[in-house]
């Protein structure tokens, strides 16, 4: 999910140092079924070096928006996890239990924090933009994918994908203030084609 707000970049895995934000003040509900956030910094370091996060840190130092150091941070937040335009990525470490649920997050926001670096004024708060890197975020990270939603309860075979996307890109624009229901439905339907088929920086979709 994207907030509107994430910064850029591209860079070594290795560059990557994590920290986890102090949960002072923050709203977000409590750990319970979480994990701690030792836990989730130690996720965070180890999915930094998957192939897939790798491959984006890397087009996004290509396309000039270095990560800087603290780009990812394990925090306590109300979803799975989001991407703030110059403040990077945060892993609700709060809502995640597993290694590969905080991989899955930081490659669906990595692909945000790539939009936001390639795409000339990107405006988050504009329905159609984020309705874009939505679609492109569910489609291209793997989200969608039919073993995932069959764990989340869906079992329709044919045309999965393109519904899930649908699906989990309308549930985002939800947290955007700028889109009504029927302003994200219009613009989700309006520009789906173009960004769907938009599978940069990958060839084709993974």
């Amino acid at each position: 999910m994207a907030e509107g707000h994430g910064g850029g970049g591209g860079g070594a895995a290795a560059g990557i140092r994590v920290e986890a934000e102090s949960s002072s003040g923050k709203s977000g509900g409590s750990n319970g079924g979480g994990m701690s956030p030792e836990d989730c910094v130690k996720g965070i370091l180890s999915a930094a070096n998957h192939p897939k996060v790798r491959f984006l840190l890397g087009e996004m130092e290509k396309a000039g928006c270095p990560v800087w150091g603290h780009f990812i941070k394990g925090a306590t937040c109300p979803t799975a996890g989001d991407y703030r335009s110059g403040g990077g990525i945060r892993v609700c470490c709060n809502n995640i239990r597993f290694q590969d649920e905080i991989t899955q997050v930081i490659i669906h926001e990595l692909i945000h924090a790539y939009d936001d670096c390639v795409t000339k004024n990107m405006n988050w708060n504009n329905c159609a933009h984020h309705a874009c890197s939505e679609i492109r975020a569910n489609h291209l990270s793997g989200d969608c994918h039919y073993k995932r939603e069959l764990l989340r309860g869906f079992m329709k075979i044919r045309g999965h994908e393109q519904d899930c996307v649908k699906r989990r890109a309308l549930m985002s624009l939800k947290n955007n203030p700028n889109c009504s229901e029927a302003s994200a439905k219009d613009a989700v339907e309006a520009i789906w084609n173009i960004c769907y088929n938009d599978t940069r920086p990958f060839d084709r979709a993974p």
